[in-house]
C-alpha cells in the first residue's frame, strides 16, 4: 500500500502536477498545531459531564490562542509558548496552577522547550515560585548558555530574568491537596491517585516551515528524593527538528526517558524520508538510455499521513512493551498534526490552516 502511494506521488512529480501539499517549503500561510493536557484513565464514567465540558473549553481556548498566532504569521515558538501558558494557568491541568504535591507537600515543577530551526533548547527541573514554568524554559534557551537548570539555581535565574513570581500557595487547589492527603494517609496508592497524567504540551509548524515543541508539568503526586520525569529532558519528553517533526509527551516519565521517545520518533521520520524518496523514484519512467525522465527532489515530496502515524504508534507500542503508559502529540514539516497514546484517553486537540480544529478526551474520539 505504501509503495503504491509513492508510485502515484512519483508519477505526479514526473508529470509536473505535484499538489501544493507535497512541497517541503510550505505555501504562504500554511501552519499546524497540536496540544495535549495529559493522558491516562480518561473514561466517560470517571469524568462528570460538567468536568468534561470544562476540560474541552480549556483545550479549545488554548488551541485558539496558538492558532491565532500562527494564522497571523507568528512563529511556532511564540505559538506554543502562549498555548502552554494558557494551560499552565488552568487548574484542571497538572502544570503551573494545579500542580500536584510531592511527598513533602511541596511543588516541584518541570518544563522544557525546543526550536526545530536551530535545535536550541531550554529546560528547568524541580522549580517553584515561577508562575509560568514554560517562560522559564524559554528564558533558559534564549538568555543563558545552558540547556537545563534545576532547583534553587533555576529559581534564582527566573527572578533575575524578571519572570512573574508567585507564593507557594498559588499552585494549590482543593483537589490536589485532597490527593496528597489521601496518599500520605495511605487511603490510596500513588497508582490510584495518578489515574491520569496532567502534563501539558504543544507542538507546531509555522508558515515559515519551522517547528517547535514545549512541555510543562507539576510532576508526580507524592514523588520523593527530587525525582525528575521526562518533561524537562530534551529527547525524552520534548523534541523539535525542522527536518522531521516536533514532539511533546505525557505519561510515565521513567519509560519515556529510557526509550528517548520524542527523539526516537523524530529520528525515525528523518531516516525514513530519504528512503521513501528513493522508493518513489523507482516508479518514475526511464528514457531510452535508461535514465530517469524526472528526478524527485525533497522539496516536492512528503511522507504520507498514515506512515507518520505508524511511526508514532510503533514507538508508543514499544513504550507499552517496556511497561510505560502515556502518549505524544506531533507536528511535521508537511503540515500534519496528530497524536498517539496507549491509555484509555488523552486530553488533546489539533488545528491547521486548512480549517481543521478539534479537541478530544476519550480514546474512541477521532
Amino acid at each position: 500500500m505504501i509503495r503504491s502511494t509513492f508510485a502515484v506521488i512519483a508519477m505526479l512529480c514526473w508529470a509536473g502536477t505535484v499538489m501544493a501539499q507535497t512541497e517541503a517549503e510550505p505555501e504562504k500561510g500554511r501552519w499546524s498545531i497540536a496540544i495535549h493536557g495529559g493522558a491516562g484513565t480518561l473514561e466517560r464514567d470517571r469524568i462528570t459531564p460538567e468536568k468534561d465540558a470544562e476540560i474541552r473549553a480549556a483545550l479549545n481556548q488554548a488551541l485558539a490562542i496558538g492558532s491565532k498566532i500562527l494564522d497571523d504569521g507568528g512563529s511556532a515558538m511564540d505559538a506554543i509558548t502562549a498555548t502552554i501558558v494558557s494551560m499552565e494557568n488552568d487548574p484542571n491541568f497538572n502544570a503551573g496552577k494545579g500542580a500536584v504535591f510531592t511527598w513533602d507537600r511541596t511543588n516541584e515543577l518541570d518544563t522544557s522547550i525546543m526550536d526545530g530551526s536551530d535545535l536550541s533548547a531550554g529546560a528547568a527541573a524541580s522549580i517553584n515560585g515561577t508562575k509560568n514554568p514554560i517562560l522559564l524554559a524559554r528564558a533558559v534557551k534564549d538568555h543563558s548558555p545552558h540547556v537545563m537548570l534545576s532547583g534553587e539555581g533555576a529559581n534564582q535565574f527566573s527572578r533575575e530574568q524578571g519572570l512573574e513570581q508567585v507564593p507557594p500557595e498559588y499552585y494549590a487547589t482543593p483537589y490536589r491537596l485532597e490527593q496528597i492527603d489521601r496518599l500520605l494517609s495511605k487511603e490510596v496508592s500513588a497508582a490510584d491517585i495518578d489515574y491520569k497524567f496532567g502534563t501539558v504540551g504543544a507542538v507546531a509548524m509555522d508558515s515559515q516551515g519551522h517547528m517547535a515543541a514545549g512541555t510543562s508539568t507539576g510532576g508526580m503526586t507524592g514523588k520523593r528524593w527530587g525525582r525528575i520525569g521526562d518533561s524537562p529532558v530534551i529527547g525524552a519528553g520534548t523534541y523539535a527538528d525542522d527536518r522531521s517533526c516536533a514532539i511533546s509527551a505525557t505519561g510515565s516519565g521513567e519509560y519515556f526517558i529510557r526509550l528517548g521517545v520524542a527523539h526516537e520518533i523524530c529520528t525515525r521520520i528523518r531516516i525514513r524520508f530519504p528512503a521513501a524518496i528513493a522508493e518513489a523514484q523507482l516508479a518514475v519512467p526511464k528514457d531510452s538510455d535508461g535514465n530517469y525522465t524526472y528526478v524527485i527532489h525533497a522539496s516536492e515530496f512528503m511522507l504520507p499521513d498514515e506512515e507518520i502515524q505508524q511511526i508514532a504508534d510503533d514507538v508508543i507500542a514499544e513504550l507499552g512493551t517496556l511497561g510505560g503508559d502515556g502518549g505524544i502529540i506531533y507536528a511535521t514539516p508537511w503540515g500534519q498534526a496528530g497524536y498517539s497514546f496507549n491509555t484509555p484517553g488523552m486530553y488533546r486537540g489539533r488545528a491547521t490552516s486548512g480549517g481543521e480544529a478539534s479537541v478530544a478526551i476519550y480514546g474512541d474520539e477521532q
